[in-house]
């Protein structure tokens, strides 16, 4: 019997009330994975050790979106404007980028996963782009998340470009921090307008290492160009025995 792949998402805590607290993640995520063929699974942080033992029963993961990267993790002081941090939550999945780098498992990073890949590897982030970026566009929308905002250029050499298939392509936009200085294991495959990185992939040879600073799992219902990032992901994971 063909054994479908298991794609572990990492999650956040969130607090509904003083009487419920539980982990948290966008459904958007368990449907782009099952429709392509996907068993999802869901990794909440406890600590980097426990973290590393729960991929032993993943095929692929995907670092979800979620509050802000705590500074300190890139040597810098809190911006005004820094929104929530869960450091627990960064010490796990920079733990994760680490193993899962080093042991080849195909890796999806989405919005604020694409910023603590870039910061596991070296890299820091612009803690707020309205405030510290002159002329930006809006990348945190005011429509609904499943629908594009703005345009993002790709390029042409890149495993993102193969996906697309196109080297400009529409986005939706939900954050308010990015990549800065990139790390020098990623190079950068994608920029909006205004010059904000949108998309990185790990520069030696692996099965699947690509970040996007969009959402690309609630627009992949309706759009099939956003869609084939997840079936590239899954096909990828597909090839990888469990470890």
């Amino acid at each position: 019997m063909h054994k479908k792949p298991i794609i572990g998402i990492t999650g956040a805590y969130v607090n509904h009330n003083e009487y419920m607290e539980g982990v948290y993640v966008h459904h958007d995520y368990h449907k782009s994975i099952a429709a392509n063929g996907g068993i999802p699974i869901v990794l909440p942080y406890i600590n980097p050790e426990m973290a590393i033992e729960t991929l032993d029963i993943c095929d692929g993961i995907i670092l979800s979106g979620g509050e802000d990267v705590d500074p300190k993790f890139y040597g810098q002081d809190p911006h005004p404007r820094l929104g929530p941090t869960t450091p627990e939550r960064d010490l796990t999945e920079i733990a994760i980028v680490k193993y899962a780098i080093e042991n080849n498992i195909p890796l999806l990073a989405i919005c604020r996963g694409v910023q603590i890949l870039n910061v596991a590897l070296g890299g820091t982030l612009i803690q707020d782009i309205p405030s510290q970026v002159k002329g930006p566009i809006q990348h945190t929308q005011k429509i609904d998340r499943s629908r594009d905002s703005h345009w993002v250029n790709i390029s042409k050499d890149s495993k993102l470009f193969d996906m697309i298939g196109s080297e400009l392509v529409r986005v939706n936009s939900l954050h308010h921090q990015a990549l800065d200085t990139v790390a020098a294991d990623l190079r950068v495959v994608a920029t909006a307008s205004d010059g904000i990185i949108e998309a990185v992939e790990y520069i030696h040879p692996t099965t699947f290492t690509i970040g996007v600073q969009w959402h690309p799992e609630s627009m992949a219902s309706t759009d099939l160009v956003m869609n084939n990032l997840f079936v590239e992901f899954i096909k990828s994971s597909s090839k990888v025995p469990v470890l």
